[in-house]
């Protein structure tokens, strides 16, 4: 595995305005890319190892080719930062100044300030082995992905946690080893580069743990941990700038979660506690204080659950086909979007994902079908919803209902896989 990871990561030098001195009109960009950014801070402690022999600046500049020739370069970028997402790969592949050109800061920087940044949905699948895979889905063609493997140490983990930083960076995290238990491990896959990394391990062993991420950095708390034959207290944080992990406050009891969300700035978790009693518990950045809570959020609450627009959205149903609004002036989840077209029960069309995509709400179920909610749309919900709904396929194309019924007698047997995470990350 340490052959396969290597530390760090994203580094000062990943900002291609400070890396390539042969790019000498980069703040020209800006005549034909408006309100861009030249560089952006770092995600990750820089390396602390030195680079000798490097070239002077002048010399780098007068040996490089033009990244498009006949254009200068800051043209050339105005062109790349327009080419769709799923042709990057590609584009990793022509030279060394085009793979630095997309592995920095910069070139996404431009991308998200003229709003061409896409979003992929990540989804972390386990099979009926106990084996992990992942897959990406492109929304605009409508077609999943090629990724590199999962890491060895992740490949049969339980109970493992997954978040997202900076918007590209996907973070698996805990979890247990079937033969090893309890892990501290840490890796990430940058969506900028394609491949994983090493990040600092926890503080703490842990599995079925909570975890959220607020202001970008990633919190975890509770859990169990295989040496300690209990539930855990302990909660830690990780600055992905500071990179870095440390201490918060404990919570007030110990908890296994099953259900987190993060709304209205605090971390809602809800769990099992000591003697398998049902607890809930609300975290404040602020104050770094815990507190138990049980309201109308609290007794309603599903999973999964999702926040967008400062609404929270939950599950009604087993396949996803209608969704739950928390109203806070009731403290209730007396709202509901329904979609009218209900798949079934089957474990196959078991819904096992809820997330914010391009201003939607994406459901993705275990046989990889989704749909996608324009909550935005649902005004007073007190009229029809089953226009907000639009249903996609793995595939790019229509779901049939022969596959339907496939599905559903695919779930009434043993299930070839689950999924245990959905995430979505911008490049």
């Amino acid at each position: 595995m340490d052959g396969m990871i290597q530390p760090p990561l994203v580094d000062t030098t990943a900002c291609f305005c400070r890396v390539d001195a042969g790019l000498k009109t980069v703040a020209g960009a800006k005549k034909y890319v408006p309100g861009s950014k030249i560089c952006l801070q770092p995600d990750i402690k820089p390396s602390i190892h030195p680079t000798r022999n490097k070239p002077s600046r002048g010399d780098r500049s007068r040996n490089q080719y033009p990244l498009l020739p006949g254009l200068p370069d800051d043209l050339a970028i105005a062109c790349l930062i327009r080419v769709p997402r799923f042709e990057h790969c590609k584009l990793r592949l022509v030279c060394k100044r085009w793979y630095r050109l997309l592995a920095g800061n910069f070139f996404y920087s431009l991308r998200k300030s003229l709003g061409i940044a896409e979003e992929w949905i990540y989804v972390i699948k386990r099979d009926r082995d106990g084996k992990i895979s992942w897959h990406a889905f492109d929304p605009i063609y409508q077609l999943w992905q090629p990724l590199p493997p999962v890491p060895k140490e992740y490949s049969e983990a339980l109970g493992f946690g997954s978040a997202v930083l900076s918007g590209c960076h996907l973070y698996l995290f805990g979890g247990k080893d079937p033969l090893k238990g309890s892990m501290r491990r840490v890796i990430f896959y940058s969506a900028r580069t394609n491949k994983w990394h090493r990040a600092p391990d926890m503080l703490r062993r842990r599995h079925f743990f909570g975890s959220c991420v607020i202001n970008n950095c990633l919190y975890v708390a509770g859990g169990e941990n295989e040496g300690v034959h209990r539930p855990l207290r302990s909660a830690e944080v990780y600055d992905p700038n500071k990179n870095r992990w440390s201490f918060i406050s404990d919570m007030s009891t110990t908890m296994v979660p099953f259900i987190g969300i993060v709304h209205d700035g605090k971390w809602f978790l809800k769990g099992l506690g000591p003697h398998r009693q049902v607890l809930s518990e609300v975290y404040q950045p602020e104050t770094d204080s815990w507190y138990p809570v049980y309201d109308g959020m609290i007794a309603g609450w599903r999973n999964p659950c999702a926040t967008l627009s400062r609404h929270l959205y939950a599950l009604d149903c087993k396949d996803g086909c209608k969704l739950r609004v928390y109203d806070e002036v009731t403290d209730s989840w007396s709202r509901h979007i329904d979609s009218k077209m209900h798949l079934g029960n089957s474990r196959a069309l078991e819904a096992a994902g809820l997330v914010p995509l391009n201003g939607k709400l994406c459901i993705i179920r275990n046989n990889m079908s989704i749909s996608l909610v324009d909550v935005s749309k649902s005004g007073d919900l007190k009229g029809a919803t089953e226009h907000l709904w639009e249903t996609i396929s793995g595939k790019g194309q229509i779901k049939t209902l022969v596959s339907n019924i496939w599905s559903s007698l695919a779930g009434r047997n043993r299930l070839k896989s689950h999924i245990v995470h959905c995430q979505v990350l911008q490049a």
